[in-house]
């Protein structure tokens, strides 16, 4: 192979491997994160600020929203995107922008730690087109589920 030619993967996008890169870059700040709240809140908001609009305001006010819903909850980052995590540093709930994977929309989800379940079967994924009263009351009521 010449150094002219570029082997592209198959399985993984540049974007997903951007995010897997930044990842690792996560994994060796966890434990710090996990227990320093200052430093997960100086990542998330130095990770909201690179993001373009309409992402960057949907991510300010999901943040805001647990903040004051789910004080008990951690800030820090989690394949790039903001995200928060109980006392034992599992994730709860994140933040993924439309414009880190090419989307059409953003989404707000939930991990296996949110207290979400309904019966046999639920959602733990939600796109977001727009950030509206009707779409924060909705994040609000499923913020206070998950930390229930």
């Amino acid at each position: 192979m010449s150094a002219k030619t570029v082997k592209k993967s198959a399985i993984w996008s540049d974007e997903e491997k951007a995010a897997m890169r930044e990842r690792a870059k996560e994994l060796k700040a966890e434990a710090r994160m996990n227990k320093d709240r200052e430093a997960g809140e100086k990542a998330v908001m130095a990770e909201i600020a690179k993001m373009p609009e309409p992402d960057r305001s949907m991510a300010k006010r999901i943040h805001e929203i647990v903040k004051t819903n789910a004080p008990m909850l951690l800030p820090r980052t989690w394949y790039g995107m903001p995200a928060y995590t109980n006392a034992d540093g599992k994730v709860v709930c994140f933040f993924k922008a439309a414009s880190k994977y090419n989307m059409r929309y953003a989404s707000f989800g939930f991990q296996e730690a949110a207290k979400i379940d309904d019966g046999n079967m639920w959602a733990d994924d939600f796109a977001i087109v727009k950030m509206t009263a009707t779409e924060e009351a909705k994040i609000t009521a499923l913020v206070k589920k998950a930390v229930s």
